[in-house]
């Protein structure tokens, strides 16, 4: 007998009739004479409704109670799920974080699930018993409600996964799997059967929306199988394993995107010890995330440039906050852009395929799109582009690589 998790999305539980499908393929596996646990998403756009009432009372709205709102999403959905399972004749139940509990940090929207207490849903999915769980969410030392940040549910999944020492993870969703590239830009996409963590957790960083990366980071760590899986079709799906169990017959796995990009440059700083950290120092101490960054050094060595990417939604802040260190960094100008999209190819197979660096760019080149800026890891490489380019440059990519 296996234990399996099985994680289902807001899309998949985003109406009465979604949730009695679900039910019925929850019964199908048990059936099959698996015990499950069930982790749970709130309804499709639940969550987004919940934050605008927040937003209209306040928009510097307390952490600590929109933990609280926004977690009473997932309540619903868990609640009408075991109903709908116990009405296909099953035992079920829903648990709340807070009644496990899923203990957690205090650090309130964005927390993380330090330990869980097993033993009660233990013994009841032994007895038969199909338990459903809210996703998202737990409890601090302090009693108080957290939430897990947006898509936190894929990590309640990825955790509870390895406290419940469960034989599978399996992520149930709108989509057959994990695709090569976004098939909304590009219908020539097409299915992923296996792929690794390390290229998941790249592409759930640099743009695919499919998982959260912290959980295939979790899942990663504690090597922990997950199978993506659509809810509406029978199609296999994709099985995100280790890197040891895949074959990488081509360089390129995937192609990600993410739109809303900006860059920033701050231009002739004093080429010295320190100026890197005077700039980024106050970006960090207020929570903006920096992703690319570049430094040219004039021919005499006594001035710099320091170009830096950010999102768009950081931009003004981000403006203000090196206008302010103004006299300290001592620089000439800031000039900035924020219409911008980053691209990357990732595959692990790249480490062992010289040349992809060379026809990643004149793919690019031979479109007519121009590189802005370029990071690379072992397994990635991310260019910098117009962002009304960015569906160009992915078709592009995809057909170089033989990915189409």
């Amino acid at each position: 007998m296996k234990r399996l998790v099985l994680k289902f999305g807001g899309t998949s539980v985003g109406t009465i009739e979604k949730i009695k499908k679900v039910a019925n393929i929850i019964k199908k596996i048990f059936n099959e004479g698996n015990e499950i646990i069930v982790i749970v998403s709130a309804m499709m756009g639940a969550t987004d409704e919940l934050k605008k009432k927040s937003n209209l009372i306040s928009n510097n709205f307390d952490d600590k109670e929109l933990d609280v709102l926004l977690s009473s999403g997932e309540q619903v959905s868990c609640s009408l799920l075991s109903g709908a399972i116990i009405d296909l004749g099953l035992k079920a139940r829903s648990w709340q974080g807070w009644q496990i509990p899923i203990l957690t940090d205090a650090n309130h929207t964005s927390s993380n699930i330090m330990r869980i207490k097993t033993e009660e849903i233990s013994n009841f999915v032994s007895q038969g018993g199909i338990a459903v769980i809210t996703g998202f969410q737990g409890v601090s030392m302090d009693n108080r409600i957290t939430t897990l940040g947006r898509g936190g549910s894929d990590l309640s999944a990825v955790v509870i996964a390895k406290f419940f020492r469960a034989d599978s993870c399996e992520i149930y969703t709108d989509v057959d799997g994990i695709f090569t590239t976004d098939p909304s830009i590009n219908n020539n996409a097409k299915k992923i059967d296996k792929i690794s963590y390390e290229e998941m957790l790249e592409m759930a960083s640099l743009g695919a929306k499919v998982m959260q990366p912290n959980a295939v980071q979790a899942s990663m760590v504690d090597n922990i199988p997950i199978h993506v899986k659509s809810t509406f079709s029978e199609k296999p799906g994709t099985k995100i394993i280790s890197e040891s169990e895949i074959d990488h017959k081509k360089a390129v796995t995937g192609i990600a995107y993410s739109k809303r990009n900006a860059k920033v440059s701050v231009i002739g700083v004093v080429d010295k010890p320190g100026v890197a950290a005077d700039i980024f120092e106050p970006i960090g101490k207020n929570n903006i995330n920096v992703d690319m960054v570049i430094q040219n050094t004039s021919l005499d060595g006594k001035k710099a440039n320091v170009t830096f990417t950010i999102k768009r939604e950081d931009l003004n802040k981000t403006l203000s906050l090196i206008e302010k260190s103004k006299q300290k960094l001592n620089y000439n100008k800031i000039i900035h852009d924020d219409k911008l999209a980053k691209v990357s190819i990732i595959g692990a197979g790249m480490i062992a395929n010289p040349g992809v660096t060379y026809k990643m760019f004149r793919a690019l080149a031979d479109m007519k799109i121009n590189i802005l800026a370029i990071s690379t890891s072992e397994i990635k490489i991310s260019v910098l582009i117009r962002e009304d380019l960015t569906q160009k440059a992915v078709k592009a990519l995809h057909k170089s690589f033989e990915l189409n």
